[in-house]
């Protein structure tokens, strides 16, 4: 990771999860644009030594196309597996040169990810996800409103696609992350 990420992150992020096999997370890696983008490595639900084996295949073309790659889980499991930063609740001070992001969804986990002092946001759902069926979109108005009052870059998910990109800096984004967009 360099220093500039620290203030600007890549303004593209792919978001790993289990519905996407293997071959075509590691062919969407592939086809991001190398230096300019980044990777939330999820899989919450791999067991811990497949999750482990798919995040070292994962990091290991991250590194060659200089992509940032993000660990889902505690600042000290990104130390351990040497991710450039963590995504997660886990707002410990140990892991300080690395990037530290949170998933915020309403007003009160905005809060606690200003005192948490993430260095970033995802902010979702902008629309209807298939990651999360049923899940109430913010729609473009509460999403602005709470992307204006945010002290970090904000990185937009949630049936968002690289159509959306150009409208996104109007309601307070950053950037953009997803999951089918860049699988598909």
């Amino acid at each position: 990771m360099t220093r500039r990420h620290r203030k600007n992150p890549p303004g593209l992020w792919l978001m790993t999860d289990e519905r996407v096999d293997e071959a075509r997370l590691l062919a969407a890696v592939a086809r991001l644009p190398r230096g300019r983008a980044g990777i939330v490595f999820r899989h919450y639900a791999t067991p811990a030594r497949e999750r482990r084996a798919l995040y070292d295949k994962v990091a290991s073309l991250a590194r060659r196309r200089r992509l940032i790659l993000m660990l889902g889980g505690s600042a000290r499991d990104a130390v351990a597996w040497r991710a450039d930063g963590w995504h997660g609740r886990d707002h410990r001070r140990g892991a300080w040169h690395l990037l530290y992001s949170r998933g915020v969804h309403d007003a009160r986990e905005l809060v606690a990810a200003q005192r948490s002092n993430a260095m970033m946001i995802f902010l979702s759902p902008l629309f209807a996800t298939q990651s999360h069926p049923g899940a109430v979109a913010l729609g473009r108005v509460r999403f602005a409103a709470l992307a204006i009052s945010a002290t970090m870059p904000v990185m937009a998910l949630g049936g968002v696609s690289g159509r959306h990109r150009h409208r996104l800096s109007g309601i307070g984004a950053a950037g953009w992350g997803a999951i089918d967009a860049l699988t598909a």
